[in-house]
């Protein structure tokens, strides 16, 4: 019997790199946190504050200003590449033999 093959089913996509936004919460948040340890321990320290404490309400902060930060910047990359997307045309490839082998 021969094997009759339908044609090729094809569409066009659009094909742009878009900027994953957690990477780049996580990465501004770090920066955050080293810009809040350069704040709370290069300047003189005040008598009457712990440096610790004063570099836990610096993180809190900065970690939270650099998450935001990082967040402008992933949607500012995400709109540039919805600028160079690119239209492409696929069509699938139907399987020339289907799969027979048993997996023990």
């Amino acid at each position: 019997m021969p094997s009759e093959q339908s044609p090729a089913e094809r569409r066009e996509v659009t094909v742009r790199r878009a900027p994953k936004y957690v990477p780049f919460l996580i990465l501004g948040a770090l920066v955050g946190v080293a810009a809040a340890a350069v704040a709370a321990y290069a300047v003189p320290a005040n008598p009457s504050f712990d440096a610790g404490a004063v570099f836990g309400f610096f993180m809190v902060w900065f970690a939270g200003g650099g998450a935001i930060l990082g967040a402008i910047l992933a949607l500012i990359l995400d709109r540039r590449s919805i600028k160079r997307q690119q239209r492409a045309v696929v069509e699938a490839v139907p399987d020339s033999e289907p799969d027979t082998d048993a997996q023990p």
